[in-house]
């Protein structure tokens, strides 16, 4: 994982890709959590699920200015 992939803020876009060559999930960050140690996200994905989410490999962000990696 790159320091890119760890550092998200509110508004940012989490994307993850499935390694079984799905469809990748995308989300909104809601909340950072815990931003001192194992950083991990309050997200709302595309279907309106809210979830915690620790970020893996496979896992990308992008600012908020930016639409979603497709």
């Amino acid at each position: 994982m790159t320091e890119r992939m760890l550092t998200g803020n509110p508004g940012d876009w989490i994307e993850v890709h499935s390694t079984g060559g799905g469809a990748p999930r995308r989300g909104q960050i809601l909340e950072v959590l815990d931003p001192e140690g194992s950083r991990h996200y309050r997200v709302r994905w595309t279907d309106d699920h809210e979830t915690i989410f620790f970020p893996a490999d496979g896992t990308h962000i992008s600012p908020a200015a930016a639409p979603p990696q497709r």
